[in-house]
């Protein structure tokens, strides 16, 4: 059965890509294409609910799968985006699943493609780790695409493994991650969860009321509902809402938030925050993550965020959030991570573990950057690249020591140390690089020239728009 699991998987999963690849040609885009694919995947589950196990439609008369697959030509795009439309102003699961919902594939003949290579498959039957597994995988391989800019939404997955296997949810808990991209965390702790009980109250408490993710971007919302219910999650009402986390205060705290919230500056146009329970005004998109989260929490509760270099040494904003962090959050544990292993080029990151209520005593760190050497293509972090942390961080013992092993990658610095340090900087390193070479492929390093010419050509372009309106002033 497993066998047969492991063949379906690969088979459609192929199938799906091949697709992708024939779109792709014609200008439909990988995010276009497996938004497409949600939307009428969804469909196609409600249409053999009904057929294999009598139930009742969830999907209103006129816009189920069988008034589209009947169709060819203009005809089915006109019913397909009629379709799509009506939809979307649902509640509930479906109205989450078809937010602002658009068709993307506007020439018939593609359309009918996908249509029918979805038509060819029972999803329904497939158990919700295959059906997870094979949706996943899509994701990640969307992820990939640099073009989509979708990898900003995509945490690899054995990070998040690790993270959770340090926090260790508890079922009947609640866990949040208030951007949550397409889903990875809450997916990763329901996983970690449910093999705890086999008691039916706490495994409907876990399915349908535990898990919480918030994100602003539709198509992502998206991505997250159809994720977290193709392994079960969520078949009522989604655990996933489209808004703006950091708009105003959270209307619940939870027991545990695992995020890895976007970098860089609040987004132009965004609602301009006026938050009376955050610490400190300023337009870092990160730090006011950071806030949010810390106000998220219950007392006692515990956080796992992916946070970028700056966080850990910033001034004015900056340190005066992270000396709230010391004195009313126990900020235990700082894993330092390498560059290569997230989507984005270049990324220099952490993971802070922390809980609310206590002060901090003394903050453990793990680096995990110093001559480490990740790239997608030749050396994908897995998790078990990983382990030696998660050891270490159940087992408080430092393999760090000035003599004997200076290069041990775990030690702890006391509190007292780092309220003396310049901003109360937590940007902290102690081993000696090796200077290693550089064993990045030419492929690798041309991308990333490529990419990093782009983005300086757009910053001079910003420049000599900057430049001109001073010389109209």
């Amino acid at each position: 059965m497993a066998n047969n699991n492991i063949s379906t998987e690969q088979s459609l999963t192929k199938a799906v890509w091949n697709l992708a690849t024939t779109l792709s040609g014609q200008g439909v885009g990988f995010t276009d294409y497996i938004t497409q694919l949600t939307y009428l995947l969804f469909l196609k589950m409600d249409a053999e609910n009904v057929e294999t196990f009598g139930e009742e439609s969830a999907i209103p008369a006129g816009y189920r799968w069988q008034d589209l697959i009947v169709l060819d030509g203009l005809e089915l795009v006109s019913q397909y985006e009629e379709t799509l439309r009506a939809l979307s102003e649902q509640e509930n699961l479906i109205g989450t699943i078809y937010t602002k919902a658009q068709n993307k594939i506007d020439k018939p003949v593609y359309l009918k493609k996908v249509i029918t290579m979805i038509d060819e498959h029972q999803w329904l039957i497939m158990n919700g780790d295959v059906k997870g597994a094979i949706y996943e995988s899509i994701l990640e391989r969307n992820g990939q695409d640099k073009k989509s800019g979708a990898g900003q939404y995509f945490t690899p997955r054995p990070l998040i493994q690790a993270m959770v296997d340090c926090i260790q949810p508890r079922i009947g808990e609640t866990v949040c991650d208030p951007a949550c991209g397409t889903g990875g965390f809450l997916l990763c702790a329901y996983d970690y969860m449910k093999e705890q009980s086999q008691d039916k109250e706490k495994r409907d408490f876990l399915k349908n009321k535990a898990l919480h993710g918030i994100d602003n971007t539709a198509l992502v919302v998206t991505l997250a509902s159809m994720n977290l219910y193709l392994h079960g999650i969520g078949t009522d009402r989604s655990p996933i809402v489209c808004e703006d986390s950091l708009e105003k205060a959270p209307a619940q705290l939870a027991d545990v938030v695992l995020a890895n919230p976007p970098f860089g500056q609040r987004p132009a146009g965004s609602v301009e925050l006026n938050r009376d329970d955050f610490y400190v005004t300023t337009n870092n998109n990160q730090l006011n993550f950071l806030q949010h989260i810390m106000v998220l929490l219950k007392d006692g509760g515990r956080a796992a965020v992916v946070l970028p270099d700056n966080v850990l040494f910033e001034g004015n904003a900056g340190e005066t959030i992270r000396k709230k962090l010391l004195s009313d959050f126990n900020l235990h544990t700082i894993l330092r991570l390498p560059t290569g292993i997230f989507y984005a080029q270049g990324v220099k990151a952490n993971v802070l573990f922390f809980t609310k209520g206590l002060p901090t005593k003394e903050v453990w760190f793990y680096d995990y950057r110093t001559d480490i050497k990740h790239t997608l293509a030749t050396n994908k972090l897995a998790r078990h690249h990983l382990d030696d942390f998660v050891a270490c961080y159940n087992n408080r013992r430092e393999t760090y020591d000035t003599e004997t092993s200076p290069a041990g990658r775990w030690r702890k610095y006391p509190v007292e140390e780092i309220l003396t340090r310049d901003k109360t900087s937590l940007d902290i390193t102690w081993i000696k690089q090796g200077g290693e070479t550089d064993d990045r492929s030419l492929a690798e390093l041309m991308t990333e020239i490529k990419d990093r010419s782009q983005t300086i050509s757009a910053a001079v372009a910003e420049l000599e728009k900057l430049f001109a309106t001073i010389k109209e002033d």
